[in-house]
């Protein structure tokens, strides 16, 4: 293995409630065994990374450790056939970031069956600008239109409209000619939200329903749920009959208490969205359909890009639920 200095965030437990973290200098002997040594060029910011940023041990396990659940870069070193230094490459899901050092350093080494090449028409930034945020809307609006839901069908809501997946899922859906209401808890990011490419947007407070009631006003032919909790119970109680829900996030809450009734009556489907241990075949098709027939080609108006030292402010922001849009992190910087 090579002998090289790196950058790279390391977040260090103090006692049992308390974590630091530092930008310090590794070595490249102290990562991982794995098949692939990759110089990393950009990470992104998700609210798992938040989590391990802070010490959550659902996320990782032990500390001292350097998260970020995606990468990008070019190869370095490679054990594997299918890889070859100069190669450019992301990585996103698996282990990365949770108990894998990950995308918050320069360099990542890890299984050349988490690589994916870099598709044609993106560039390194553009992955992560995506990242697993853009990955799971991307994954989420597949399983919609693999249910059969069609632009005509009617409005398709999308749940915490503002962050990182709710917000591409926004433009993708756009983009593909859905009729998007965003939800959000932010009433001043509305403009943005239209500008993104939402029809309308509805407050979260309006999808927190309390009224016991098993069944709703059909709204949504579809739902991209970002945050669970009741907001989702509500979305569900809320969908037209054969609609499709999705739900990737827990942000609001884990918990998820709701009857049968819009199953049985209704005939609604309910698909969890896993982008971490999603089949590498499907991966590949979702990252060509982000890269050619669904590219957003304004993916830059609502990212903002900082260097590591920058990441502490937007790890604070997203714990308190108030960034807005994608951070990507650049490990030039």
């Amino acid at each position: 293995m090579s002998k090289i200095q790196f950058k790279a965030m390391v977040v260090t437990e103090i006692n049992d409630k308390q974590f630091s973290r530092e930008i310090v200098s590794r070595d490249v002997s102290t990562l991982p065994v794995g098949d692939i040594l990759i110089n990393v060029k950009y990470s992104s910011l998700n609210y798992k990374d938040a989590l391990s940023s802070s010490g959550n041990k659902g996320v990782t396990k032990k500390y001292p450790h350097t998260p970020g659940i995606d990468a990008a870069g070019i190869v370095v070193e490679s054990k594997n056939e299918n890889f070859y230094p100069g190669d450019e490459v992301l990585v996103t899901g698996y282990d990365l970031g949770m108990n894998t050092s990950g995308g918050y350093g320069q360099y990542i080494q890890v299984p050349a069956a988490w690589v994916v090449k870099l598709p044609c028409n993106l560039s390194l930034k553009e992955t992560m600008i995506y990242g697993t945020a853009g990955f799971t809307a991307a994954l989420s609006i597949y399983k919609l239109i693999k249910g059969g839901v069609k632009p005509a069908d009617g409005n398709i809501l999308v749940t915490g409209a503002t962050g990182g997946v709710g917000s591409v899922a926004v433009g993708l859906l756009h983009k593909l000619g859905y009729a998007v209401i965003a939800a959000t808890g932010k009433p001043d990011a509305k403009e943005k939200l239209l500008k993104i490419g939402a029809k309308d947007i509805v407050l979260r407070n309006e999808l927190d329903d309390k009224s016991g009631r098993m069944l709703l006003k059909e709204n949504y032919a579809g739902v991209i749920d970002t945050v669970g909790g009741n907001i989702l119970a509500t979305a569900i109680k809320s969908t037209k009959y054969g609609g499709i829900v999705t739900c990737c996030g827990n942000v609001a809450s884990p918990e998820l208490l709701t009857s049968v009734y819009p199953f049985i009556l209704r005939g609604i489907t309910l698909y969890g969205i896993d982008s971490v241990m999603c089949p590498m075949d499907l991966r590949i098709k979702i990252w060509s359909l982000l890269a050619n027939e669904w590219k957003l080609h304004d993916l830059e108006q609502n990212v903002e890009e900082v260097s590591l030292e920058g990441l502490n402010t937007k790890i604070n922001l997203i714990l308190q639920g108030k960034l807005m849009g994608r951070t990507i992190v650049n490990l030039d910087l």
